[in-house]
């Protein structure tokens, strides 16, 4: 049983450093889609823009790793979170959230900035799905850290949880303040940096008896 816990307890760590190595690679892949043309205006223009253009490919490749690092901290969260309701209804929304961004790399956003060459004419349907699969995700990683950080305790779990639903409701006004893209990013970084540290809190924890 010892040596039965053990192993888990270690193949647990090994998720949680995949979370945190899909992070960190998320993060590159992101300033690197910035700095690629056409330079989308990161404080005013969304995330999602970085798929549209000519190298819009790397922040496709990048909402899949978003959807692969939220895979592997469910890893060890799936072992750590008591079987409630409660639980099992965090780590379905935090699902949902890694799904949404898989599918988002399929479906690229429709430009609105008009001073774009790339902007559409108008809407599209693949760009009415990607902003629908975006709204369903933001929202499920919301509700999902903030009902996981009381059952997966640790040490800013809860501030960061509160932070993340203070900057998607803000996130609308700030759109029209034309710093959307920032309290976006913020937002962004707030859900990542909660998976990291609540992978690895889980991946220390004694883990439910099946």
């Amino acid at each position: 049983m010892g040596s039965e816990r053990m192993r888990r307890s270690g193949a647990a760590r090994g998720w949680a450093w995949l979370t945190l190595a899909g992070a960190v690679v998320y993060v590159a892949l992101d300033v690197v889609a910035q700095l690629l043309p056409p330079h989308y205006g990161p404080v005013r223009q969304a995330e999602s823009d970085l798929g549209v253009g000519p190298f819009g490919w790397v922040m496709s490749v990048n909402f899949i790793v978003r959807g692969l690092l939220t895979a592997c901290a469910l890893v060890p969260l799936v072992r750590s979170v008591p079987g409630a309701t409660r639980g099992a209804v965090g780590l379905s929304l935090l699902g949902g959230w890694a799904a949404c961004s898989v599918l988002l790399a399929f479906f690229p956003t429709d430009i609105l900035d008009g001073g774009s060459r790339f902007a559409a004419t108008g809407p599209t349907a693949h760009g009415r799905i990607h902003l629908l699969l975006a709204l369903v995700a933001f929202a499920c990683a919301a509700a999902g850290i903030l009902i996981l950080s009381r059952q997966v305790p640790f040490r800013g779990g809860m501030p960061i949880a509160w932070t993340a639903v203070a900057a998607l409701v803000l996130l609308v006004p700030a759109q029209r303040a034309q710093v959307g893209g920032l309290v976006e990013r913020a937002f962004l970084l707030l859900v990542l940096l909660w998976l990291v540290l609540a992978a690895g809190a889980a991946s220390r924890a004694p883990g439910r008896v099946p």
